[in-house]
C-alpha cells in the first residue's frame, strides 16, 4: 500500500472520497459533521470569497472561478467521480482554496466537515 501524508501522522493514501474523509476525521480526532461542512462552504470567513463563490451554493454543477472566469468541474463526488480520489491533489486544492477563502490552511476538521457534506450530495434517479 502506498502511503501519502495528508499533513499529519496516521493519515494514509485515499483512493475514494470516503477514505479521504476517514483520514481527515481521524486526523481531527472527531467525526465529521455534514451540516457544519455546508455552513463552512457557504459562509464567509472574514474574506471576500466563500467556497460557494466559485463552486456554487450546491456544487453539483460546473462552477466558475470568481477572478479568472475559468470553468470548474462539479465539486461533489457524485457529479464528478474524479474528485477526492487522490490525497495529494485534494491537499493541494484545499490549501490553495482555503487560503483564498479563510486566509489560512483549513484544519483537518474543516476539511472533514466539508467533504462529509459534499458526499451527501447525490444524483437523483
Amino acid at each position: 500500500m502506498l502511503i501519502v501524508s495528508l499533513g499529519g501522522p496516521g493519515t494514509a493514501f485515499a483512493d475514494t472520497p470516503q477514505k479521504l474523509l476517514a483520514a481527515y476525521a481521524a486526523q481531527a480526532g472527531r467525526a465529521a459533521d455534514a451540516q457544519r461542512g455546508q455552513q463552512f462552504f457557504t459562509g464567509l470567513h472574514g474574506r471576500e470569497w466563500r467556497c460557494a463563490s466559485c463552486h456554487g451554493a450546491t456544487p453539483t454543477q460546473a462552477g466558475q472561478h470568481a477572478a479568472t472566469g475559468k470553468a470548474i468541474r462539479p465539486l461533489a463526488p457524485a457529479f464528478n467521480p474524479d474528485r477526492f480520489t487522490e490525497a495529494a491533489k485534494a491537499e493541494k486544492w484545499f490549501r490553495r482554496n482555503c487560503n483564498d477563502v479563510v486566509g489560512r490552511e483549513c484544519t483537518a476538521a474543516e476539511k472533514a466537515d466539508v467533504l462529509a457534506w459534499l458526499i451527501t450530495l447525490k444524483e437523483r434517479p
